[in-house]
């Protein structure tokens, strides 16, 4: 099978407190707010964001690939709040093995409250229930083992450790690699 047609649409989402949603000009101080924290940034391939000026620029990146339906990310946004705390999304697509990869990040203020499981079990559904995706990927940094935590709450299987695979702030890293499978997904319940 080959996939060259499919479009990522990045509909909108909604959990029980979150929002999932395309970004806006307007989310460019949201995001500014935690992007600029270096914790935030330490294990994902961008640097702490020095300025507004560089998620605007990151924001017109990501609505350039949502006119094209290319893979994209979604602001998180919380409920409660009304402002976006982290993004989560399609790194790449691959039509030929009908498999994404997905990452994600969160403000440090949100993490430890299962945000982000709550997001990426949200995304998985979408992306089996709505896109003709075979397998969805993810990788963590192995000194980042919340982001494997996150990944395994899901439902994704633990494949394997890539040593030093990526080269990230002036070292190469060890990451794992998670996955979870259409049928797999189809054969669970729930991800809790």
């Amino acid at each position: 099978m080959f996939f060259s047609d499919l479009v990522f649409t990045m509909e909108p989402i909604e959990t029980k407190r979150l929002y999932l949603r395309r970004l806006e000009t307007a989310d460019a101080r949201d995001i500014f707010e935690y992007g600029r924290d270096p914790e935030v940034a330490r294990h994902v391939l961008w640097e702490a964001y020095t300025s507004v000026g560089e998620c605007k620029s990151y924001i017109r990146a990501m609505q350039r690939r949502y006119r094209l339906g290319d893979p994209a990310s979604w602001g998180i946004v919380l409920k409660e709040e009304g402002r976006v705390v982290g993004t989560i999304g399609y790194m790449w697509y691959q039509s030929e093995h009908s498999a994404v990869e997905v990452g994600y990040s969160l403000a440090r203020a949100c993490w430890n409250q299962g945000l982000m499981t709550e997001a990426l079990s949200a995304v998985i559904a979408y992306t089996f229930d709505k896109l003709r995706v075979n397998r969805i990927e993810a990788q963590y940094e192995l000194d980042n083992p919340a982001s494997g935590a996150v990944m395994k709450k899901c439902g994704m299987t633990y494949e394997g450790t890539l040593r030093q695979r990526l080269y990230n702030k002036g070292r190469y890293v060890d990451v794992g690699l998670c996955s979870i499978l259409k049928s797999e997904y189809a054969s669970r319940t729930n991800f809790d």
